[in-house]
């Protein structure tokens, strides 16, 4: 491939990730729905939590080793920080795809990767959700906020159901 042809514009470039993250939220949807028809709403649920557990970790130790995260080129139509200076995201690429395949009731349990990939680099402290577009609100707003014992204790036995750490997500019963 010449020079050239890898200097793509901008736009092509967000279209591809557009197409890369919407198939794998496709992904997440089929191993999500097989998971909850094979073993039940709740303990299915609990086994994506887990999945995405672990997903969350491995991604967490590749950034310990400088390899790359998601680019939010074409991950949100917006970001920014709020008033209070949490980080906000508005037109989420994935939950778009939940959203157009019917599949939210599923679907926002992706949004567990960023609470298991923060307390993977520092198991003191976690990302969570006070909106989330996966659950039907209009933007997603973050917040860092420290771990409990028992939070961390879950976390690094995979043992119970995981999915408290996140009070937005937790609540939500899609």
């Amino acid at each position: 491939m010449s020079e050239e042809e890898r200097n793509i514009p901008i736009e092509e470039a967000i279209e591809a990730t557009r197409g890369a993250l919407s198939r794998v939220a496709l992904l997440h949807i089929a191993f999500s729905k097989v998971l909850v028809e094979e073993f039940g709403e709740e303990e299915g649920r609990d086994l994506v939590a887990k999945a995405i557990n672990e997903y969350g970790e491995r991604i967490a130790h590749r950034l310990q080793k400088g390899l790359p995260d998601l680019t939010p080129l074409g991950l949100y139509d917006e970001t920014g920080e709020t008033d209070e200076g949490r980080p906000f995201a508005r037109g989420c690429t994935l939950a778009k795809v939940f959203e157009e395949e019917d599949a939210i009731d599923v679907g926002y349990l992706y949004c567990y990767v960023d609470a298991a990939k923060m307390m993977a680099m520092d198991p003191d402290a976690k990302m969570i959700y006070t909106s989330c577009e996966a659950c039907g609100d209009e933007s997603c707003t973050m917040d860092i906020v420290p771990t409990t014992e028992k939070e961390q204790e879950s976390f690094a036995s995979r043992i119970g159901s995981w999915r408290s750490v996140d009070p937005r997500l937790f609540e939500f019963k899609g």
